[in-house]
């Protein structure tokens, strides 16, 4: 039996949908007429988080799945890049519903931003009355150090390469023109991406949510969402890594907290 999960949806529907989305957000909208489901960002023009979604659809209807706390303002910024594109956008959230750990159920796909399903199977359908498995998402996204964008970070807080887009396959760097892209691509070839998430471990329950995360006197970002034992931190990832090369204890709040990259994170260089 799958869980729901409160979540938001948008719908695009006419002939230019396609078109119009995929000129907007990270991922390649195209790849919709092959697979079930992408993962995606809309970005400011500078290049930072407004919201990550999923996409789900074809050709001429696609639906944004989304957190309900971004969904009014990303319906506000599609309308006003309408324009002349046919397309009609509109927040149907109270018609459908999102699914997870539901493998087996009709059209389900893998979570993509872990194509081999490490992050469970999603679907989307008519709203149903299931069990809430919004706190069974989270141990398994935290297990494997994946942040929730609506949650670990705030409005435009972080750039899309601190957002882990690139390791978890939201931003295709092949498709050409989106929102943001001059940035994006700039971060990704110059390699300047210091700050990222990263899990952290403890003993006992997690520090407060942004606690900061420090060795010595020196801070290095601060801890997001969290459970016993583990959290998601935001942080510069290349003066953590300094500090514990030179042996100093990285600590958040009076908690000892030990990072934890997952082998598929992308952690920038430390300074020599």
């Amino acid at each position: 039996m799958p869980y729901r999960l409160n979540r938001a949806f948008l719908r695009l529907a006419g002939p230019d949908a396609t078109s119009f989305l995929n000129n907007l957000v990270t991922q390649d909208v195209t790849r919709l007429s092959q697979e079930r489901v992408l993962y995606a960002s809309l970005l400011t023009p500078q290049g930072k988080v407004i919201a990550d979604m999923f996409l789900w659809g074809g050709q001429e209807e696609i639906f944004i799945e989304l957190d309900p706390s971004r969904a009014e303002d990303v319906l506000r910024r599609l309308s006003m890049y309408k324009l002349r594109a046919n397309v009609a956008i509109e927040n149907v959230s109270s018609s459908l519903s999102a699914l997870w750990d539901a493998k087996g159920f009709a059209r389900a796909a893998a979570d993509p931003r872990f194509p081999d399903g490490a992050l469970g199977w999603r679907a989307i359908g008519a709203a149903f009355d299931l069990e809430d498995g919004s706190g069974h998402l989270d141990a398994r996204r935290i297990a494997l150090g994946t942040p929730d964008l609506a949650r670990d970070a705030a409005l435009e807080e972080v750039f899309a390469l601190e957002a882990l887009l690139e390791e978890l396959h939201g931003v295709d760097f092949q498709k050409g023109c989106f929102v943001g892209q001059e940035n994006v691509s700039r971060m990704k070839r110059r390699a300047t991406t210091r700050k990222k998430f990263c899990p952290v471990v403890f003993e006992g329950e997690p520090p407060p949510y942004g606690a900061a995360v420090r060795a010595g006197e020196a801070e290095f970002g601060s801890i997001r969402t969290g459970l016993a034992g583990r959290a998601i931190a935001l942080l510069r990832l290349d003066r953590a890594r300094d500090a514990i090369a030179k042996g100093e204890e990285l600590r958040a709040g009076d908690t000892p907290i030990r990072l934890d990259p997952p082998d598929w994170l992308i952690l920038p260089a430390r300074d020599d």
